[in-house]
């Protein structure tokens, strides 16, 4: 059996901020009737969190779970626990017209981090990344330049971001260029 690896084998960049791969993430797709009890007790049974609010993040020490759609959430877990918290969360769904599926190798994670993170991510994304209009735990699904991505701001200076891993080095590369020494803009 094949062993499992990151998309970008642990890359690390240091310029106006840090952009790293995060390594394996376990990631668990959840659609159903958020507002649906059944859907509410497996997303908690994923994550160990409450179902969040509208494009936001929330975070327990079990996992995250990710406001993606009006019908989706994201759970993220360690990589290893994958295959019984779909099992658990399967079982706490029931007979509920939802779906939790693994999609953690469909998938990248990367960390963006430092006081200019912010700035070189709004060079890439067409979001209000302003600290008025985005805080800590806010979520958007956008672009990041020609790619869909998911990111959430996780402290004051860190975004978390997630792509398909066959655009992995891209949403990498595009950072670095964003986050190269001597490209600040002072905007934020």
């Amino acid at each position: 059996m094949s062993e499992a690896v990151s998309a970008l084998g642990g890359a690390r960049f240091e310029g106006l901020a840090v952009v790293e791969d995060c390594g394996l993430s376990g990631m668990i797709t959840l659609r159903g009737d958020l507002s649906a009890a059944a859907v509410k007790k497996a997303a908690l049974a994923g994550s160990g969190c409450a179902v969040p609010g509208e494009r936001k993040a929330v975070v327990s020490d079990k996992g995250a779970l990710l406001w993606m759609s009006p019908d989706e959430l994201l759970v993220l877990c360690p990589y290893d626990e994958v295959g019984a918290r779909v099992a658990a969360m399967t079982k706490a769904l029931g007979k509920a017209h939802a779906l939790a599926v693994n999609v953690s190798d469909a998938r990248a994670v990367l960390r963006l981090s430092g006081p200019k993170a912010r700035e070189v991510l709004a060079k890439l994304s067409p979001v209000d990344l302003s600290p008025e209009a985005f805080g800590v735990g806010d979520l958007r699904r956008s672009r990041i330049a020609q790619v869909a991505a998911a990111y959430w701001l996780e402290d004051e200076e860190s975004f978390r971001i997630i792509c398909f891993r066959s655009v992995a080095e891209y949403v990498f590369g595009v950072l670095k260029v964003a986050a190269a020494k001597g490209s600040a803009v002072g905007y934020f």
